[in-house]
């Protein structure tokens, strides 16, 4: 038995959804152990930026978020299936890290 560690990092929730949904229903036809989502903290990213590009005036500043989640899954099955199932289709802002196990 093979394990994997898949990873998902985005900003929409709803695509880290649509994948885990994908992982399930493909793990129940192929019959895979699929364990998760386990939701890890979000990542708050804070880019400040200036409102006067011109640099003459106050300084003020106005702050941009960006809220990065970020989801683990486990999956435990034999090699040619975990092959198959990681050959879904992500959407383009979602990164995704598989890192394989031992057995």
């Amino acid at each position: 038995m093979a394990r994997a560690r898949v990873r998902l990092e985005g900003g929409d929730s709803k695509d880290l959804q649509y994948i885990v949904d994908q992982l399930r229903m493909m793990g129940n036809a192929l019959n895979i152990k699929v364990r998760g989502p386990i939701r890890l903290p979000r990542k708050n990213l804070v880019l400040p930026t200036r409102r006067t590009p011109c640099g003459d005036g106050s300084d003020t500043y106005e702050k941009w978020w960006a809220r990065i989640s970020r989801w683990l899954v486990e999956l435990e099955g034999d090699e040619k299936a975990l092959r198959q199932i990681l050959r879904i289709k992500v959407p383009d802002k979602v990164y995704v890290r598989i890192i394989l196990l031992g057995s």
